[in-house]
């Protein structure tokens, strides 16, 4: 009986260790979005391998008033990669190897958490390999933020139902609940405004997220038209303080237009500065403009951002996250 008993504590004491090692739960990541820990020697941090980081990751944002770089990265050696500091959610990881080859690591300390491991043969090697691969590694740290932030918006996330102009051009979207209505028309036309306080000059901030639609009618010259489109629809919709004032792309800096995809769609990436006319007022836009063949038209994801005296890389990625969390419903969704 006691060898028995003996026996079913030893199988209980095994299970419960599967378990609990099937449902380890890891800490929460640390650290804001647009920032990467680089684990690097200290000597090499202020040799070339670290001039050559800062200079991939310290490329500038397009469209922002104030330089700000694309990523902000700290540094810290290898022997102080331990405990609470493994958990920063964004690291670059450069570790010596018999072999170059780099690994992207999820979740190893802490959720949500993206490691890029480069291992690296020669110092040569590791400024080669980050010059090579730099924006690939930008682009990872920049889609997995996208992902956090959308995660986080997911869990407070308005009801757009309720949003006339998303249900009538059939979309769906992720705007987090601190977005208020400023207007949704039966132009099928949407504003939300999200009001700044932290740091802002006379706490008049805000964040603006626009959508409306137009029609499909010549594919080529899409690009060549986001410029003349929004500058129509700020006389329209966007009003200064006084007659006369409306929202309009600033005239003094070109803006600059990328292919991209939204919703596995076509789409054109606009980031420029805006201005409201004949008024002092300012600040950074990122439009989506979105081809929907399917529906013959376009769908316009916009979002500009108001903040005096203050950095707004973060307030214009913010909506970057929100326009690419738009999808187009088929409609046998609806």
């Amino acid at each position: 009986m006691k060898n028995f008993l003996a026996l079913i504590i030893v199988i209980l004491i095994t299970v419960g260790c599967k378990q609990g090692k099937n449902e380890v739960i890891l800490p929460s990541a640390t650290g804001n979005i647009n920032r990467i820990l680089v684990v690097m020697k200290g000597a090499d941090w202020i040799g070339k391998p670290g001039d050559e980081v800062r200079k991939v990751f310290g490329e500038h944002q397009v469209g922002l008033p104030q330089p700000e770089t694309l990523i902000s990265a700290s540094q810290i050696d290898p022997s102080g990669f331990s405990s609470f500091i493994r958990h920063n959610k964004s690291i670059l990881l450069f570790q010596k190897s018999d072999t170059n080859k780099v690994t992207v690591i999820k979740n190893k300390y802490a959720a949500p958490q993206v490691i890029i491991l480069a291992s690296y043969k020669t110092k040569e090697d590791m400024i080669n390999m980050t010059r090579e691969r730099g924006k690939e590694f930008m682009k990872i740290y920049k889609d997995e933020d996208v992902k956090f932030v959308q995660n986080i918006f997911q869990k407070e996330r308005i009801d757009h139902t309720q949003l006339s102009t998303v249900n009538k051009l059939g979309l769906d979207i992720t705007i987090p609940s601190r977005y208020r209505l400023v207007q949704d028309t039966l132009n099928n036309f949407l504003w939300m405004r999200h009001h700044l306080q932290n740091g802002i000059a006379r706490g008049d901030g805000s964040n603006n997220i626009l959508i409306y639609s137009l029609p499909l009618t010549n594919e080529d010259s899409i690009a060549d038209n986001i410029t003349k489109v929004r500058d129509s629809i700020g006389e329209k919709f966007i009003p200064g303080s006084r007659e006369g004032m409306y929202m309009i792309t600033e005239k003094a800096y070109a803006p600059f237009t990328y292919e991209t995809q939204i919703d596995s769609k076509k789409a054109y990436e606009t980031r420029g500065k805006w201005e409201v006319k004949n008024d002092f007022m300012a600040g950074p836009f990122l439009n989506y403009t979105i081809v929907d063949k399917k529906n013959n038209r376009l769908i316009v994801f916009e979002g500009f951002t108001y903040a005096p005296s203050v950095n707004k890389r973060d307030f214009v990625f913010e909506l970057e996250a929100i326009g690419k969390s738009l999808k187009i419903k088929d409609k046998s969704e609806e």
